[in-house]
């Protein structure tokens, strides 16, 4: 009988131990999660493909012209919610300073600079930095830069500066001494303003003749204007005219003029804005400015780096849906609108931008 018992534990003990060692069974599969019948849509992309930093870099910040392209440059970011736009430009109208500001934009690695060149020579290096850096370059008043993907201009520069002389020409009875003002002898636009305006003045006014002076450079400073015009008048008491091109030459003359009293008798016609010219234009010291709404004309540029940075076509011919530059003419990198207008006294209300 025990023997019988130990046989037995002996045998069960075997079971538990086999028991032991034999591999676990696996877990019983759990029924795979139902799917849901459709995944929830991804948040869309932007229609470029990412969100760009756009930089617009002026000649000089503060003065009505820039502060008006700012407005068109906010414009654009507000009409492209993913593009981020802001505007810069230096404390005074100065090649070397926008050098540096581009410099700090390249650093920052910002994905396009659009920019009015004080000196388009000057900044040729730093435009090829920024392009060898992935950057679109994109400029405005400045057809003869080579490192830029496009230069845009609101019009013919020869065709507006002829049309500028037509105008004083008008008001001198096309004859006397006139005077031309540029911004610098570097500014590639002023230069062919007040070049194609003497040509003009050669082959239809040959009663007119240019000061002996030749181009003054007024920095884009108004008081430069206002300080030349009255030493060109004390040197020249019978001069006649003054053609202006940067948008502060005009009130600074015509302070000069209706100061020493010679409304009437000396005349201004040049590039600029309504707000900057009541006083000039009211008086009768200047006869008509002429201009493009620079707020377009930053509008402008930042469409374009748009467009290059979505890899899209630059045509001949084509609309950009911004007024003026509806059918742009392509000669090389350089684009052309038909931008300008002018304003005299009668209809300088309507221009009036604040």
């Amino acid at each position: 009988m025990r023997k019988n018992i130990f046989v037995l534990l002996s045998i069960l003990t075997l079971i538990a131990l086999l028991a032991a060692c034999a591999p676990a069974a696996a877990p019983a599969e759990k029924p795979a999660a139902e799917k849901p019948a459709a995944e929830a849509p991804a948040a869309e992309k932007p229609a470029a493909g990412g969100n760009y930093t756009f930089a617009t870099v002026v000649k000089i910040s503060g003065i009505t012209w820039f502060n008006r392209m700012e407005t068109g440059v906010k414009k654009f970011g507000a009409d492209n919610p993913n593009v981020k736009t802001f505007q810069q430009g230096p404390a005074k109208a100065d090649g070397a300073l926008q050098v540096q500001i581009i410099e700090d934009l390249i650093a920052q690695k910002v994905d396009a600079i659009n920019v009015v060149p004080m000196s388009p020579e000057i900044l040729e290096p730093v435009f090829k930095k920024a392009i060898d850096n992935n950057i679109v370059v994109i400029t405005h008043e400045a057809s003869n830069q080579q490192n830029m993907n496009w230069d845009i201009e609101a019009f013919n520069n020869s065709e507006f500066g002829a049309h500028i002389m037509d105008a004083l020409a008008k008001a001198m009875g096309e004859e006397g001494l006139y005077a031309v003002y540029v911004g610098s002898l570097t500014s590639k636009t002023h230069n062919e303003w007040v070049d194609a305006a003497v040509a003009r003045q050669k082959e239809a006014y040959p009663k007119m003749k240019l000061i002996e002076d030749g181009k003054q450079e007024t920095a884009d400073d108004k008081q430069i204007a206002y300080e030349k015009t009255k030493e060109l008048l004390k040197k020249y008491p019978d001069l006649k005219g003054i053609q202006g091109s940067c948008s502060t030459d005009a009130p600074g003359a015509a302070q000069a003029i209706m100061e020493l009293g010679l409304v009437g008798k000396t005349f201004v016609a040049g590039t600029g804005l309504v707000p900057d010219n009541k006083t000039g234009l009211e008086s009768g010291a200047t006869v008509q400015i002429s201009f493009w709404d620079p707020a377009d004309a930053g509008y402008a540029m930042n469409k374009l780096a748009l467009m290059v940075k979505e890899g899209k076509e630059i045509t001949n011919g084509m609309d950009l849906g911004i007024p003026g530059y509806n059918k742009i003419k392509m000669d090389g990198k350089v684009l052309y609108g038909q931008a300008w207008a002018d304003a005299n006294k009668e209809n300088m209300a309507q221009y009036d931008w604040k």
